[in-house]
């Protein structure tokens, strides 16, 4: 190849995908021979399309994101006429081509590829990341079937207590809500698209296909659809739980919840941007923050007991970061609706060995679980405790025996010596 088909130590090769203001070429690393896929986009349509803060947000969303099932981004190169996107390459191509001849897949299949997707999803709401794009031809397979999230241009980054308004997606996947043009949960707009996902997978076919927009959009806000014969009990089920219309009817407390409270929140994005205002988001998180501490007199092994303990009565999950600090997340349940970012954590000091101090800081989640932990740990923390109660018993029978013997050697000598009085006060 010619000097014009490389870009730093990159071989360019052939386009393996192409876009309306995009086109991604499969290339080689000339350090280690190692494929990778190149993103390449025209700077001055990027700027005249207004795309910039969009490119910019994808960039450093992608570079926040380190897991199995989500396409990584190696580096970006930028020259005065284009944009390069270094990412991962994914083998096996868009699940949008598998599913277009294989049909439906076996449910040992869809299960898998659907428990990878949720997983990814998961990861990136737990890190306030909402793609708002999930799609079979957003999502890549390997050489061995394994899924890979890509294409984060429509994503949008968590902030605290507030909703998303921006109306985007596919018609086929989008949810309810933003049909309405309501304000709405990002978490909630992606999981729905994973259930559309999810039917898609098992029957071979789109559970909401109309070419009439208005009919479509009709029959995905009143979650008009039917099942094929050979679905299953439990996949009706939980097909049914994906795909609710009015997901703010269930109950507040049942919600579909993170496995990692590893929140990227706003310092961590300023400390990483160059080229992004974040200085109200940084405000904001700043003021969420809510800190609380609380005395124990416990051992610091009773003190995380309690800890664990408090979080079961309040349906949280403890995760051992430590053996003086954790982390607690709520307990998830297949529903959409969810607030699945919440960052609560607890840090035992140790003060005395039957002393404690017990720090709980809450930096984003609802008020009210935080409250009624505290509560719940407070009540537990006043409890005196086994050993507390040995030892004060103890010392009483200790206090006891030497008062006796105080009163026998006064009745004995009237003067008491020095060393017994410092004996008694013991």
């Amino acid at each position: 190849m010619g000097r014009g088909n490389n870009i730093g130590k990159y071989r360019l090769g052939r386009t393996i995908g192409e876009g309306t203001y995009a086109k991604v070429k499969l290339a080689v690393d000339s350090t280690n021979g190692r494929p990778v896929a190149i993103k390449i986009m025209d700077r001055k349509m990027v700027m005249q399309s207004d795309l910039k803060n969009q490119v910019q947000r994808e960039i450093r969303t992608m570079k926040l994101l380190h897991h199995p099932s989500i396409v990584r981004i190696h580096e970006v190169i930028g020259t005065k006429t284009k944009i390069y996107m270094v990412m991962e390459y994914v083998p096996g191509g868009q699940l949008a081509d598998k599913m277009s001849y294989a049909k439906k897949l076996s449910e040992s299949e869809a299960r898998k590829i659907f428990h990878q997707l949720i997983d990814a999803v998961d990861y990136c709401h737990n890190r306030g990341v909402y793609h708002r794009d999930i799609k079979p031809e957003n999502l890549l397979l390997d050489s061995k079937g394994n899924l890979k999230v890509s294409d984060f241009g429509l994503c949008a980054l968590h902030k605290t207590a507030s909703m998303l308004t921006t109306t985007c997606g596919s018609p086929f996947y989008i949810a309810p809500e933003l049909i309405a043009r309501k304000s709405y949960e990002g978490a909630a707009a992606d999981v729905w698209s994973c259930g559309v996902i999810l039917f898609e997978l098992l029957s071979g076919d789109l559970p909401f296909n109309e070419r009439n927009l208005i009919t479509l959009y009709k029959k995905i806000s009143t979650a008009d659809y039917t099942y094929p014969q050979w679905f299953t009990e439990s996949q009706k089920k939980l097909i049914s739980r994906i795909l609710d219309p009015n997901p703010r009817k269930e109950d507040a407390s049942e919600t579909e919840t993170p496995k990692s409270s590893s929140f990227i929140n706003a310092f961590q994005l300023i400390a990483m941007s160059h080229d992004l205002d974040l200085s109200r988001l940084f405000e904001e998180q700043e003021d969420m923050k809510q800190k609380t501490r609380l005395g124990s007199k416990h051992t610091v092994i009773e003190t995380i007991r309690k800890i664990e303990a408090a979080a079961m009565d309040v349906s949280l999950s403890v995760e051992r970061m430590n053996n003086f600090k954790m982390k607690m997340h709520q307990k998830p349940k297949m529903k959409r609706y969810s607030r699945s970012y919440y960052d609560l954590s607890a840090e035992v000091i140790k003060v005395a060995p039957m002393n404690c101090v017990v720090e709980i800081s809450k930096s984003v989640g609802e008020i009210r679980l935080y409250e009624e932990f505290c509560k719940s740990l407070s009540s537990l923390l006043t409890k005196i405790s086994d050993v507390s109660l040995r030892k004060e018993g103890s010392e009483k029978s200790s206090n006891n025996r030497s008062a006796q013997e105080i009163r026998s050697c006064e009745e004995q000598n009237e003067k008491v010596p020095d060393d017994l009085q410092g004996y008694s006060s013991s």
